[in-house]
């Protein structure tokens, strides 16, 4: 499991850097130190390599500023892996130099490191790895994606010519800028870089606590709350099919770590 745990891990710190970093290079740079030292204390550098190799697979596989290449299979491969990983491998005996100080307790017992590892590899891929899954979910089914109004500005109708300023009447130029855009008329569905990593929290946490009452009526407040947009869809239901998709996958996704939790805190 510590495998599992270390491969989210690495690839969710790589989609942090890569969103949130200034300057990429020092961001992975700082983040493989900090990695391979959690590794080498927890008596799993080498699983923390293969983390680390899996990252790198992952940023190429699924960049954020495009399409990606392979479309949704790098996401449908890494979820094979992890629960082949987490099934398989199951929990190690000792996790060297931290395991001897290792003690976490929890209201439903005591809570291995490796165990912890897998929980934190999860919320951190929660974060920003699973926007992009979502992404290249939406890209691969075409869906309607809404527009960015601020990729979208009108040109000016004119400019001032600067060597007319001591003129009583400013000479009036060609406009240079490029032709306008128009504005998609559907864009909407703003905030959801945000919005979906804490749905997604907040599913895998009420969830463990099997709070489904709450989980259910979060889950319906959301569908109430973009009603309103999705009804001005008319007949096309482009937005309708954003919504579901989007939050389909991004629910499965929240489920599918709660219950690789439940299944590793139980096995």
């Amino acid at each position: 499991m510590i495998i599992a745990g270390f491969m989210l891990l690495a690839i969710g710190a790589a989609d942090l850097v890569r969103q949130f970093a200034p300057r990429r290079w020092i961001g992975y740079l700082a983040s493989t130190v900090v990695l391979l030292l959690l590794g080498s204390v927890s008596d799993a550098l080498l699983p923390m390599i293969a983390a680390l190799v899996a990252g790198a697979a992952w940023v190429w596989c699924m960049p954020d500023g495009r399409p990606s290449p392979a479309g949704f299979w790098p996401a449908v491969l890494l979820a094979l892996v992890i629960v082949g990983a987490v099934i398989w491998t199951g929990e190690r005996a000792g996790a060297g130099l931290i395991g001897q100080i290792w003690r976490l307790r929890s209201p439903f017992g005591e809570v291995s490191f490796d165990l912890a590892m897998l929980v934190l590899g999860l919320a951190v891929f929660l974060l920003e790895s699973a926007n992009l899954v979502v992404r290249a979910a939406l890209d691969g089914e075409h869906t309607w994606r809404p527009v960015d109004p601020a990729r979208h500005t009108a040109a000016p109708a004119a400019a001032v010519d600067p060597a007319a300023t001591d003129a009583e009447t400013p000479a009036p130029v060609a406009p240079t800028a490029e032709p306008t855009t128009a504005v998609d008329p559907r864009a909407g569905f703003k905030g959801g870089r945000l919005i979906g990593p804490l749905e997604r929290m907040l599913v895998l946490i009420l969830t463990l606590a099997a709070a489904y009452p709450i989980l259910a009526a979060m889950l319906a407040a959301k569908g109430i709350v973009r009603f309103p947009e999705i009804s001005r869809d008319g007949e096309t239901g482009a937005r309708a099919e954003y919504f579901l998709v989007g939050s389909l996958v991004s629910w499965v996704i929240a489920l599918g770590a709660a219950f690789l939790v439940w299944w590793s805190a139980h096995s």
